[in-house]
């Protein structure tokens, strides 16, 4: 049986040239956070086995992983400049598109006789793909075959059958809810960071497959493969070889394009993007990831030597005077949509019933690190304060200032469903690796949602407020960086 290219394995060739060309520009953003990669969990400096960037960890000074960021130029990033939220928005949106473009794509092969293409049926084709590539290396071209030579057809089955699950495999493997509530999966990576490590390299496997898949298509005819590709016509005659690369060109044009609208508009008008995007990410997130529980419980050895502080301290004067005084007035509020208002010092927040868990911080930069904590369960502080029926949101304040950064921006502040809150491993945390919580680290509270990437676990605490309505509260995103720098208000992954 003689296979060609239907029209429907053409215009799934078109749709994931196009996914995969904004997931690579859209992963390279989300690289420029931290430039850095690991097969340790602990990211120590000087442990990466590559880096992206000249800058070094000074000894001797506070240094922040904001500090290691590269702003890559949206000539090779999407959408560049340091806009990591909206990199990860259309990593995560073009990431649908190509999932859902492999489906259709694999369900229609397997529905018809095109699985032969792909689908090795002998062990005669290891020796016969090592024959094609011996010629190959003798810069000839093998015979062909139906559709493609055995070299061919063993690369094709290797990149849609292993190397794409891997990539989405081992993506799933950096999700911090995935992390907390099946610590196994990600152990089958070697960690989090080896998984990172090795999402980094099947990028670039793929971007070696596609500068070799474009040269064999030159090598065995160009105006002859786009027939074939385009058209579906196996031996085109010059008119159709001229509509052939006619629309090739319009194709590659339109992919451009393309990718020009997304990185003007992601530059230009960032917050309605964020929109657009939130649109389509935000329900798949709150339906597969947000509901994990976290169970991690880590072993007292694998807790990180030494572990990474990130932000500085608050300049807020009546924080500065708290810390002077050792942070023996400070009271911490609970208020808001509540039927008793309370406060407690830090002697008292103690003396509540207090939970120890050992757990992995995942920053939404990249880097990672195992610490043991202690602190107040969120779930006792509500039963406590008894939230009202229409209260949906905790409003978490603090003394963070974000006095290093540019311009004007209002104190941080993040907010956490209700029901996110009452989950195990959902604390404020007053101590760290068993000493009272470093200022450094965000003490004198901090808070701990093990199922979340590190900027929803606000530092520096000073009250919780129960509120219904996130929107009323700043730009309406649900929390500093949301409203900043256009992140999303859950962040399981």
């Amino acid at each position: 049986m003689e296979l060609g290219f239907p029209l429907w394995v053409r215009i799934t060739h078109f749709f994931n040239i196009l996914f995969l060309s904004l997931l690579v520009r859209s992963g390279i953003e989300i690289l420029g956070g931290h430039p850095m990669l690991y097969f340790n969990d602990d990211c120590t400096p000087g442990s990466e086995w590559v880096r992206f960037t000249r800058r070094r960890m000074p000894a001797g000074e506070l240094w922040t992983a904001e500090d290691e960021k590269e702003p890559y130029s949206p000539v090779v990033a999407l959408p560049g400049r340091d806009n990591l939220g909206l990199g990860r928005y259309w990593h995560f949106a073009t990431l649908m598109g190509w999932i859902l473009t492999g489906l259709v794509y694999v369900l229609l092969m397997v529905a018809t006789p095109q699985w032969r293409r792909l689908v090795p049926t002998s062990w005669s084709i290891f020796p016969d793909a090592w024959h094609a590539l011996r010629i190959y290396l003798e810069l000839h071209v093998p015979p062909a075959g139906n559709p493609f030579n055995a070299l061919q057809q063993l690369t094709y089955f290797l990149l849609i059958f292993v190397l794409s699950p891997l990539q989405i495999a081992t993506g799933i493997a950096m999700s911090p809810s995935v992390t907390a509530r099946f610590p196994w999966y990600t152990r089958l990576f070697g960690g989090r960071q080896s998984a990172r490590s090795l999402h980094f390299l099947g990028l670039v496997a793929y971007l070696g497959f596609t500068i070799h898949h474009v040269a064999l298509v030159y090598d065995h005819g160009f105006l002859h493969e786009l027939g074939l590709i385009v058209l579906g016509v196996p031996d085109a005659d010059a008119s159709q070889k001229a509509l052939a690369l006619g629309i090739a060109v319009l194709a590659v044009v339109f992919i451009v394009a393309v990718h020009i609208w997304a990185t003007r508009a992601s530059l230009r008008r960032p917050r309605r993007t964020q929109e657009m995007l939130q649109a389509v990410v935000d329900p798949v997130q709150r339906a597969l990831l947000q509901p994990a529980r976290s169970v991690q419980a880590y072993r007292p050895e694998e807790i990180t030597p030494v572990p990474r502080p990130n932000g500085r301290p608050p300049r807020d004067p009546e924080y500065r005077r708290l810390a002077a005084a050792g942070f023996r007035d400070f009271r911490f509020e609970v208020g808001g949509l509540v039927a008793d208002e309370l406060s407690f010092s830090l002697d008292e927040l103690r003396a509540l019933d207090g939970e120890a868990q050992v757990t992995k911080h995942v920053c939404i930069q990249g880097w990672t690190q195992v610490v043991a904590w202690r602190g107040v369960p969120l779930g006792v502080l509500l039963d406590r304060c008894r939230p009202r029926p229409e209260a949906r949101y905790l409003l978490f304040h603090t003394f963070d200032d974000k006095w290093e950064e540019e311009g004007e921006h209002p104190y941080y502040y993040t907010t956490v469903d209700l029901s996110l809150a009452r989950r195990p491993q959902s604390i404020l945390a007053y101590e760290m690796n068993g000493r009272p919580l470093p200022e450094a680290f965000g003490g004198p509270l901090r808070l701990r949602l093990e199922t979340q990437l590190g900027y929803k676990m606000a530092k520096w605490v000073r009250s919780v407020e129960l509120i219904e309505d996130y929107r009323a509260v700043g730009q309406g995103k649900g929390g500093w960086r949301e409203d900043v720098l256009n992140y999303s208000q859950i962040a399981p992954i």
